[in-house]
């Protein structure tokens, strides 16, 4: 009986003081941006509270396909304003302007080439701002989401701050230059793309984020290769003629994202299967 006893005691001791795991909160980086009417379901109810907005919508989204360039991210993700339209009295979301759409198209190449390829899939959390919105969310006053060229974006996959800001700073030495491509930071994880003009920006108070974390990166110099690449081949040797040149991976044409079915944006019609054409008779 005496034994039985100890051995609850031990028991009963060694239960209470095992640690409970720690439970962590889902990946999630947007909620810091994204209220309530910004979400899905608010983007659901904006579309269905004017019978003037699916059709701009299916326009827009029809574009984007003619582009190539849809499916990159959700279409609907591409119609967010301002995080702080709430504040500015302003609409969650917004098509923008038709003479306004060929500016996304080189920013969503350059995410869906180099961007997505190193970090993984991301989510926009602002994209177009009208002229009274962008001043009331406190945006430059020459800033690329008045004319649809930026896109602030935060990354699905787990990643740190140092890490994304050594990662994306590394892409756009090597390549933001070919594309126009601003870069810029903000506090936590959310970082802009825009293609308007080559330059860097943001970070906690340093003129440049990439400067704080990776100082080492500097632009490449002329006809230099990027990191891992071979020298490219002299004009004075040329390769085989049975030879295909060799195209180093990272600059090679970007094959763009075919368009996924969205739930929430229209999708172009199916085309239609050839008629098969019999064969002639002997």
């Amino acid at each position: 009986m005496r034994r039985l006893t100890a051995l609850t005691m031990i028991f009963a001791a060694t239960a209470s003081s095992a640690q409970v795991p720690t439970v962590f909160p889902p990946f999630d980086p947007a909620r810091d941006y994204i209220t309530s009417g910004q979400d899905e379901r608010g983007y659901q109810a904006w579309v269905k509270a004017d019978p003037a907005r699916p059709p701009a919508i299916a326009a827009y989204y029809a574009y984007l396909v003619q582009q190539q360039v849809a499916g990159i991210v959700p279409t609907w993700q591409l119609l967010r304003t301002a995080s702080s339209w709430q504040r500015c009295a302003a609409q969650p979301f917004e098509v923008p302007p038709a003479e306004q759409w060929a500016n996304i198209v080189e920013t969503l190449r350059y995410i869906n080439a180099h961007i997505v390829p190193v970090i993984g899939p991301v989510e926009p959390v602002s994209v177009y701002r009208n002229p009274l919105l962008n001043y009331c969310a406190g945006g430059a006053p020459g800033s690329a989401h008045q004319d649809l060229r930026a896109i602030d974006l935060v990354p699905l996959r787990p990643i740190e701050r140092e890490g994304l800001i050594r990662s994306v700073c590394r892409i756009h030495v090597w390549r933001g230059a070919s594309y126009d491509v601003g870069l810029g930071f903000y506090v936590g994880l959310r970082f802009h793309v825009d293609s308007k003009k080559f330059r860097r920006w943001g970070g906690g108070g340093e003129s440049s984020a990439c400067a704080a974390v990776a100082p080492e990166l500097k632009p490449p110099q002329a006809n230099a290769p990027a990191p891992g690449l071979a020298p490219p081949i002299a004009a004075t040797t040329p390769p085989p003629p049975t030879q295909e040149p060799a195209v180093p991976p990272l600059i090679a044409k970007p094959v763009m994202a075919a368009p996924n079915p969205e739930p929430l944006a229209p999708l172009p019609d199916p085309v239609p299967a050839p008629t098969p054409v019999p064969a002639p008779q002997p």
